[in-house]
C-alpha cells in the first residue's frame, strides 16, 4: 500500500539524504569546544568535541551494580524519541478512531520523522496494513505491533559476539579497531569500553593510533589510567600504523586480553582517511595474522541519516563488523538505531545515553524497544514476514 503523504514526501526525504555529506569535506576545520576544566584552569583552551562532551570523565570507575539501571537510564536517554512517537500515536486514538489509511499515513510520517527511514516506514506500515484491526483498536495495541515489527529488523551478533557481554575474546590478544569521524566520540568509547572490560576482569591495552590530532594522546593517557588499562604511544605525526603494530606486539609480550586501537577521525580527504586505515589492519596483520578481530565504527546518533551514510562509507572501505552509536540521549531520531541495522546489515554492539562511565552498554534490541515504546499491551502476535 502507498499513501498519499509518501507519494509526497518521498521524492523530497530522499533529496534531503542526500544532501547530507557521509563525512567532513575537505575544507572543513575540526570541531572545537572548551570543557569546563579548561575553562578553570585556562589551559588547553581548544579541545576537539569528543572531550569536550565527557563532563563527568573523571567519574570514578562505578561498581558492577550500576548496571542493573541501565534499563532506567536508556529510557531517559531515549525519552525525546519516545515522546515523539508515542505521544502522537496516542493522539491517534484520541477520538476513538479506528486504523484506516489516514490513520497509518499519519502514522507513517511519525516514523520517518524519528528517523527510522523512508524504505522502512513504508515497509512497516505495509505490514500493519495487512493486521486484521477490530473497531475498539487502541494506540497502545499499535505500539505493541510496532515494537514487535521493529525487534525483527535487528541482525543477530556474530558468534562469540553476545550483546549482553562487553568483549568475550576467542584468542588473546583480542584485536578490536575502532574508527569514525571525529566529533563521535571515539576516544571517550574507548576508555569506557576499556573500563567495562577491565571490570571483568581482562587486561587491556590501547593504541593511541590518532597520531594527528592535537591532545588525542593525552586524553587516552588519562582514560587508561581511570580504566586501568596499559597505553602504547608514540610522539606526535608519528605513523599509525607503526603505533597499532606497536601496541599489539606488546600485548603479545604482556599476555593481554584485550587491545583497543584508536584511529584518526580525519584527514585531508576520505580517500586518504581509508587507505590510512587499510594500512593500520594490514600492520596488526602482520604480528597476527588474523587481526583485527573487529572493526567497531562509532556513530553519532544525532547525525541521524548522515550516520547511516557514514556506516555505508565504511563498511564498503574497510569492512564493519559492529557499531557502537552513542548520544542516544541527545535525538528524537532514536529510530536511526533500526534504520542502520536494517540497511547495513551490521549488528549494533555499544549504544551510548549519558557522559557517564558507564552510559555506554551492550545492546540489547529488546530492551531497546521497550524503553523506546513502553511496557507491553495486549497484542501477541509475531511479526509479518
Amino acid at each position: 500500500m502507498a499513501f498519499n503523504w509518501f507519494k509526497r514526501k518521498k521524492g523530497q526525504v530522499a533529496a534531503q539524504a542526500d544532501e547530507v555529506p557521509g563525512f567532513p569535506q575537505a575544507d572543513e576545520a575540526p570541531i572545537e569546544a572548551r570543557t569546563p576544566e579548561a575553562e578553570a584552569a585556562g589551559e588547553q583552551a581548544d579541545l576537539p568535541l569528543e572531550e569536550a562532551e565527557e563532563s563527568h570523565a573523571a567519574d570514578p570507575v562505578p561498581d558492577p551494580k550500576a548496571k542493573s539501571g541501565f534499563f532506567q537510564r536508556l529510557r531517559k536517554g531515549l525519552a525525546k524519541t519516545r515522546e515523539f512517537l508515542t505521544t502522537d500515536i496516542d493522539q491517534l486514538f484520541s477520538t476513538g478512531r479506528k486504523v484506516d489509511d489516514a490513520v497509518l499515513e499519519e502514522l507513517e510520517e511519525k516514523l520517518i520523522t524519528a528517523d527510522l527511514g523512508v524504505e522502512i516506514s513504508m515497509g512497516l506500515i505495509q505490514k500493519i496494513s495487512r493486521r486484521k484491526f477490530g473497531q475498539t483498536t487502541t494506540a497502545e495495541e499499535l505500539k505493541d505491533i510496532l515494537k514487535q515489527e521493529i525487534l525483527a529488523l535487528f541482525p543477530e551478533m556474530p558468534a562469540g559476539q553476545g550483546r549482553e557481554e562487553t568483549l568475550s575474546p576467542q584468542t588473546k590478544p583480542h584485536v578490536v579497531l575502532v574508527v569514525g569521524v571525529n566529533g563521535v566520540g571515539k576516544t571517550t568509547t574507548i576508555g569506557k569500553m576499556a573500563a567495562a572490560s577491565h571490570r571483568e576482569g581482562k587486561k587491556v591495552l590501547i593504541a593511541a593510533g590518532d597520531t594527528f590530532r592535537a591532545a588525542a594522546g593525552e586524553q587516552l593517557d588519562i582514560w587508561a589510567e581511570r580504566a586501568g588499562a596499559e597505553i602504547v604511544r608514540h610522539k606526535d605525526n608519528s605513523d599509525p600504523a607503526a603505533v597499532a603494530f606497536d601496541g599489539v606486539d606488546a600485548a603479545v609480550a604482556r599476555k593481554i586480553d584485550i587491545v583497543l586501537i584508536d584511529t584518526a577521525g580525519r584527514l585531508h580527504t576520505k580517500v586518504n582517511l581509508m587507505e590510512e586505515l587499510k594500512k593500520i589492519k594490514k600492520a596488526v596483520s602482520k604480528r597476527i595474522p588474523d587481526a583485527p578481530h573487529e572493526t567497531l565504527l562509532v556513530l553519532d546518533a544525532t547525525t541521524g541519516q548522515n550516520a547511516l551514510s557514514q556506516a555505508k562509507l565504511f563498511h564498503q572501505a574497510i569492512g564493519v563488523t559492529s557499531i557502537a552509536l552513542t548520544k542516544l540521549d541527545g535525538t528524537a531520531k532514536g529510530g536511526i538505531v533500526a534504520g542502520i541495522c536494517r540497511e547495513t546489515g551490521i549488528p549494533i554492539r555499544y549504544i551510548g545515553v549519558g557522559e557517564k562511565i558507564d552510559d555506554l552498554q551492550p545492546f540489547d534490541p529488546k530492551s531497546f524497544v521497550e524503553a523506546l515504546f513502553g511496557p507491553s499491551g495486549a497484542v501477541r502476535e509475531p511479526p509479518l514476514p
